[in-house]
């Protein structure tokens, strides 16, 4: 049997970019060449592969069911060809999915994009926010690193913990708690925003104060830190942030942070990747920029 290794990237690349012409463009093919290609594909595997629903494109089953393996053979073979190579940063093209917090996103990604550009101009990067749920996309290679303040629970899925950063409460300065003395209960007397993509009304925050017999006002919600340091700015709320994360809008929203007179844990940042990443020299070298990005930031003096 004549088997065209070819075909496997290019099925890697239509079910990932759901689209001729986005895997066209992936694979810096024409969309006529990638059509082409796609009826090989057919015909190799006895099935329509990718069906056109209205003006997208939609995988069959077959194809659903076999797009993780697809693509973790793909990367192996590209690892298998690439192990004895140099990484040679000003020729690289590729791109990365990272997953993470919007304040991480906001804290590190400047800084990271402004170097990649000194040192490899042919990286792309993509930002996505974080899931409202557990996913699987390290696993199936949607994201290629997160960030989150958790261990991955999969076997698979390599990590380390670069570092903790310490919860503040952020308000703006003529709040009535920017003075004074910050007590418990002069902290749970007032009102609070709370940072939840899914819109949740409280958190860990209140089962600390239940434990003291308190309870606080949560007056609103958003969905990210920025958003909820931007309602601070002008409203009399106080908002729960990681304080060398978020050190910098703080300062630039004219807000200001205060010791929480309560005992809550450091915040982890853990940065997770998939392990068959392990001896991807081009991963490799990406997690070590941002570890090291990370690690500046954390253990930034006062």
């Amino acid at each position: 049997m004549q088997l065209d290794l070819n075909l496997l990237i290019a099925l890697d690349a239509l079910l990932e970019a759901g689209s001729v012409t986005g895997a066209a463009e992936r694979l810096h093919l024409s969309p006529p060449a990638m059509s082409r290609t796609l009826g090989r594909l057919r015909r190799a595997m006895n099935d329509q592969v990718m069906v056109r629903t209205g003006r997208t494109m939609t995988p069959t089953p077959r194809a659903v069911a076999l797009q993780a393996q697809v693509h973790v053979l793909v990367q192996e073979a590209r690892a298998v060809l690439s192990a004895e190579q140099e990484l040679d940063l000003a020729t690289l093209e590729r791109t990365f999915t990272m997953q993470w917090h919007d304040i991480v996103t906001a804290a590190v990604g400047p800084g990271l994009i402004s170097d990649l550009q000194r040192t490899a101009p042919g990286i792309r990067l993509r930002f996505l926010s974080e899931a409202t749920t557990d996913t699987a996309d390290l696993r199936h290679g949607r994201v290629d690193l997160e960030i989150g303040a958790t261990i991955p629970a999969l076997p698979e899925i390599a990590h380390t913990t670069v570092g903790h950063d310490r919860l503040v409460v952020a308000m703006r300065r003529a709040h009535p708690c920017a003075t004074g003395d910050l007590t418990a209960e002069l902290y749970a007397a007032h009102d609070h925003l709370t940072v939840s993509r899914r819109g949740r009304l409280s958190d860990p925050v209140d089962d600390v104060l239940q434990a003291l017999d308190l309870r606080r006002k949560v007056v609103s919600s958003a969905p990210t830190a920025m958003a909820a340091l931007l309602f601070a700015r002008t409203a009399d709320v106080l908002v729960v942030v990681p304080e060398r994360m978020s050190r910098s809008f703080v300062e630039s929203l004219g807000l200001l942070t205060r010791t929480i007179p309560l005992e809550l844990e450091p915040l982890p940042a853990v940065l997770a990747w998939h392990q068959r990443y392990d001896t991807d020299l081009a991963h490799t070298w990406l997690r070590t920029e941002i570890q090291a990005a990370l690690t500046a930031i954390l253990t930034a003096a006062d």
